[in-house]
């Protein structure tokens, strides 16, 4: 028997149980991996939540980082013994082990710690589709200005040291002044504080009034009507997060009136949708990782019985960078 962590009915971190579950062996095209460590997403919350509906009884977790145990018929890419990490429908990763398809499983390089594994995948992969897929018309140059939310999370974090890596300016929101100080140690080349700051006035500041090419804003509601405003004719907005509530539908002749705005709600399900894709998108987050352009901050370290305080942290914005579970 294997523990997991579960829930039967959706609701906060309270639904959260300790499970004993039985692991069988792998089928065609899955593996078996034991993790060393698990992944802490705010997608979590949303399966926990009820936001994003899903079958129950059903085991959390996006992503995460360990050994393969065994592979199933059809499996080349992987062997009994590598080390891997994935971020991968279905859930799953709060566990000890588990089967799941081996499209999304990647060799994680020695170079990169099993901690470093489960905080980077489903992160550093969004950030590496955000900043060189979901890109404003004529792309990102050096010198082009993007605004960034929640600038001092885990995927914050990764966004700030990349778009440094690109020459792009970072304008990036945090809820204070330390977390504000921790993005701009990271690669921001502007913060502000929205707890104290009206961050539509500070971006038309810093921009001279001309506003950013693009947003990508994983805050939802409370920041949408104020995001539009601060992009610059035929800007880019990328809503790929809804951790304040999710976004009211949208007047398209809002759009228009904004200066003919473009909008995106990307997911990294859609990037990630085949194995040769995967392994691209990997291949460059583990470039930029192993050359030292993007470090992975493992801020909080959690035992997986604890699942639910890990949740009650990430809820309340007391963590900054990322948080793993500890089988």
């Amino acid at each position: 028997m294997s523990i997991a962590i579960q829930i039967r009915r959706t609701g906060g971190p309270e639904v959260i149980e300790v499970a004993e579950v039985r692991v069988g062996d792998p089928g065609a095209g899955e593996i078996r991996i034991r993790h060393q460590a698990c992944g802490i997403n705010f997608i979590d919350v949303y399966h926990r939540n009820g936001l994003y509906a899903l079958p129950l009884p059903l085991t959390l977790g996006m992503e995460g980082a360990g050994v393969v145990e065994a592979v199933g018929e059809g499996v080349t890419h992987l062997k009994p013994g590598d080390r891997a990490a994935y971020a991968s429908q279905p859930p799953g990763a709060y566990s000890e082990v588990r089967v799941m398809p081996a499209k999304c499983v990647v060799k994680l390089p020695d170079a990169i710690s099993f901690e470093e594994g489960a905080a980077m995948m489903l992160k550093g992969l969004t950030v590496q589709y955000l900043l060189r897929k979901t890109q404003p018309q004529g792309g990102l140059q050096p010198g082009d200005f993007i605004l960034f939310h929640a600038a001092a999370g885990g995927v914050g974090l990764i966004a700030c040291q990349w778009a440094r890596a690109m020459g792009v300016q970072l304008i990036g929101t945090a809820g204070s002044d330390e977390k504000c100080a921790l993005a701009l140690e990271h690669g921001a080349s502007h913060v502000i504080n929205y707890q104290r700051e009206n961050f539509v006035e500070r971006v038309k500041q810093i921009t001279g009034g001309r506003g950013v090419k693009a947003v990508y804003d994983a805050v939802g509601k409370d920041t949408w009507d104020g995001s539009l405003d601060c992009l610059q004719p035929f800007g880019l907005m990328a809503s790929y997060g809804n951790a304040s509530g999710p976004v009211a539908p949208v007047a398209l002749a809002t759009l228009g009136a904004k200066g003919s705005l473009y909008v995106t709600r990307p997911t990294i399900f859609t990037h990630i949708a085949t194995r040769e894709a995967t392994q691209a998108m990997a291949d460059d987050l583990f470039g930029m990782v192993t050359s030292g352009k993007v470090k992975i901050r493992v801020d909080q370290r959690y035992a997986l019985k604890d699942a639910a305080q890990a949740h009650v942290d990430l809820e309340s914005r007391r963590t900054t960078g990322s948080s793993v579970l500890v089988p």
